[in-house]
């Protein structure tokens, strides 16, 4: 790790192949949690290049707990975290609402390193246990249309940076990561992102793959649509910026998305949109990433028609009953 620390101090990156050794060898315990904070410390302060970034990829991949959920092809919500702006759990709320429309959902997600509620801590809040039991999440998802895969559980190579990234308490490149690692490697990907070099990055790799895929980043920052801001929006038809109003949507700002100070207030905040009880801003910001979740599903159906699905879901009570039935099996 020395000499590798070395050759990174002098500004000079690693290829696919050593980006893929060293996180192997950091699974298998082979550094100390200095080293490992010095090596994360070099991405902080420079980009991250796309050789390394595949490379950190394949190890994580390579070390996965797979799981075969492909018969389901579903979609996965996910924000890569990171963004500073300690909202509510938009993106976990955006998959039940999904789910109750009707398409499959497997999430991947993990407690909040950066911020305070993750999705395992709203989900967790309400009883849920994890688990790697492929027969319950086929039953999820027959029954609600919806798993969740606990990110510890799946990825063990993650165990071994835990405490460092959360001492650390800042946005590191294992946020980059856990949207493209994914252990059921889903068909269909909903990736927020929190600036644009990174929506580039992320853009590049899926075109090599047949992934079905929508990268979604706020102007101002967020690393989904938080209707605070003009928007960017990226998939396999191109790339375009909206903003809020061309949609149909009021914009919002920063205070009116934000999760509270506590699991419980997040988690009260995520019970009130489901509930359809949430402010205007609240409930807006779920359904416009529900919208393109599921026009990622359903590439043929135009934007407007996808909100409109999204609002039916949560004012008709089917994103609620998803979440209660899931909460019931996962229970």
């Amino acid at each position: 790790m020395k000499q590798l620390l070395y050759h990174l101090f002098d500004h000079n990156t690693l290829d696919r192949e050593q980006a893929r050794q060293v996180l192997l060898r950091m699974a298998k315990g082979e550094y100390n949690e200095s080293q490992i904070a010095a090596f994360i410390t070099v991405f902080l302060m420079r980009s991250i290049s796309i050789e390394e970034l595949s490379g950190f990829r394949d190890a994580l991949l390579e070390m996965r707990v797979p799981v075969d959920l492909a018969e389901y092809n579903a979609v996965d919500i996910v924000g890569t975290g990171g963004d500073n702006k300690n909202t509510f759990n938009i993106s976990t709320a955006a998959c039940f609402t999904v789910a109750g429309a009707g398409y499959n959902v497997v999430k991947h997600g993990n407690y909040g390193a950066t911020s305070v509620s993750g999705a395992s801590n709203v989900i967790e809040h309400h009883g849920v246990k994890f688990t790697q039991d492929i027969d319950v999440m086929r039953r999820s998802l027959d029954e609600c249309h919806m798993a969740y895969l606990h990110a510890p559980f799946f990825n063990p190579a993650m165990k071994t940076v835990a405490p460092v990234r959360k001492a650390l308490g800042v946005r590191t490149f294992f946020n980059m990561l856990g949207p493209l690692v994914n252990p059921s490697m889903p068909k269909r990907q909903v990736l927020g992102v929190f600036n644009l070099k990174l929506a580039r990055l992320y853009h590049y790799l899926y075109q090599q793959t047949d992934t079905q895929f929508t990268i979604v980043n706020s102007l101002d920052g967020y690393d989904e649509i938080s209707l605070t801001d003009n928007f960017k929006v990226i998939n396999r038809s191109g790339e375009c910026v909206l903003t809020p109003e061309e949609l149909g949507f009021t914009r919002c700002s920063e205070p009116d998305l934000f999760g509270g100070d506590t699991v419980e207030a997040a988690a009260k905040i995520f019970d009130n949109v489901l509930e359809n009880k949430a402010t205007e801003a609240q409930i807006n910001a779920v359904v416009i990433n529900a919208a393109y979740s599921i026009q990622t599903c359903a590439p043929e159906k135009s934007i407007e028609a996808c909100i409109a699905e999204a609002r039916e879901s949560i004012e008709s009570g089917k994103a609620k009953a998803a979440f209660k039935k899931f909460v019931e099996i996962n229970s």
